[in-house]
């Protein structure tokens, strides 16, 4: 099993993303977890993970709307899924999430 963390970055506004929901799931759907973003950004107590393929799904319009931004409906970014996966048991996974109401980027973090 490997350690798993996220952090969210609101690239519009230069902070972190607090209070973002997001959830981790199999590939087959089986949700794992969900949680909140903190403070910072970061969502502690993701699960160990085993070799395999998972999503992280980050609810980016609900943050936006709650942070005052005026988005169409409807809006360009829903959902921002990754679809990422665990081929070493004895690495750590972080997956970071750089997000604006229009665009988004990711990679693995250390």
């Amino acid at each position: 099993m490997t350690t798993l963390s996220t952090h969210v970055l609101d690239t519009a506004h230069g902070h972190p993303a607090a209070g973002m929901t997001l959830t981790l799931t199999t590939q087959g759907g089986t949700v794992l977890f969900a949680g909140t973003t903190n403070a910072d950004g970061r969502c502690p107590g993701l699960p160990a993970l085993e070799v395999g393929r998972y999503c992280l799904a980050f609810a980016v319009a609900d943050y936006f709307r709650q942070a005052g931004v005026d988005l169409p409906d409807p809006p360009f970014l829903d959902r921002v899924g990754i679809d990422f996966g665990i081929a070493d048991t004895a690495g750590h996974y972080h997956v970071p999430l750089l997000v604006s109401p229009y665009s988004y980027s990711t990679y693995r973090g250390s």
